[in-house]
C-alpha cells in the first residue's frame, strides 16, 4: 500500500469565441508523486529569493512571474521526480452540449483525463489525495469538489480517495502543477516549447482529447 498525491490545476477559459483573449485550447495538468519535496524545495527558494532581495508578493504563478523567477522555479522544479499528465481539449472541436454548459465540460475534462491516467498512478490498495486549484468563489468550488469526487469514483479503484479543492496559494505543490501546465499550454497555444522542454522528461501523457476528430464548430 501506497500513499499517493496527485495536484490539478488547469490553463485556458471557458470562452467558446474567436474572441481577444479566448484561449483556444483548455488544458488539465495533473502531477503525481509519493511525497511533497517539491513542495518544501519551492518554499526554500522563495526565502532564499527573499534573501536575494527578490519581491514576491503572492505564491509563484507563471503566468505573471517575472523570467528570472521563471527560470529559478524551472530550475528547482527539473530536480525533482514526479509525473506529469496532460489532457489537451481543442475548444474548436467542442460539441454545442459541452459549450452551453460550463460545468458538465468541466466534468467531461476530468472524466478523460482521470479514465487515461488512473490505471496508471494507482493500484487498489493505495491511497490517493487529490487536489484540484480552487476556481472562484466558495460555492463554486463545492461544485467543483463535488465534480471531481463524482469522477474519481467513477473512473479510479483504490482503498480511499480523498478529494480536495485549495487556493493555489496555500499549497506549494499546486504552484508546481501550475507552472508544468503553463509551460505545456505555452506549447499548445502559442507554439512556444522553451518551458515544455525543461520538464519533458516528467511528462507521461500529453493526450489531445478531440484530436481525432474533422469538426471545428466555431
Amino acid at each position: 500500500m501506497a500513499r499517493r498525491l496527485m495536484f490539478v490545476d488547469e490553463a485556458g477559459n471557458f470562452d467558446f469565441s474567436r474572441k481577444r483573449g479566448a484561449s483556444r485550447y483548455f488544458v488539465l495538468t495533473s502531477i503525481t508523486m509519493t511525497d511533497c519535496g517539491v513542495g518544501d524545495a519551492l518554499q526554500a527558494l522563495r526565502r532564499e529569493m527573499a534573501w536575494r532581495g527578490i519581491r514576491l508578493l503572492d505564491e509563484f504563478h507563471a503566468t505573471s512571474d517575472e523570467q528570472a523567477v521563471r527560470d529559478d522555479v524551472f530550475a528547482e522544479i527539473a530536480r525533482w521526480p514526479f509525473r506529469i499528465d496532460a489532457t489537451i481539449i481543442d475548444k474548436t472541436r467542442t460539441v454545442q452540449r459541452l459549450r452551453d454548459d460550463e460545468e458538465r465540460f468541466y466534468k467531461t475534462a476530468w472524466f478523460y483525463h482521470m479514465r487515461h491516467v488512473a490505471p496508471w498512478i494507482i493500484e487498489k490498495s493505495d491511497e490517493l489525495l487529490v487536489v484540484g486549484a480552487a476556481i472562484g468563489v466558495k460555492k463554486k468550488r463545492h461544485v467543483q469538489e463535488d465534480a471531481i469526487r463524482d469522477v474519481m469514483h467513477q473512473t479510479t479503484s483504490c482503498k480511499r480517495i480523498t478529494i480536495a479543492s485549495w487556493p493555489t496559494s496555500c499549497e506549494p505543490c499546486l504552484q508546481v502543477a501550475d507552472y508544468c501546465c503553463w509551460a505545456i499550454q505555452r506549447k499548445w497555444e502559442s507554439n512556444d516549447a522553451r518551458s515544455h522542454m525543461l520538464i519533458a522528461d516528467k511528462i507521461e501523457s500529453e493526450y489531445e482529447l478531440f484530436g481525432q476528430s474533422s469538426s471545428v464548430y466555431y
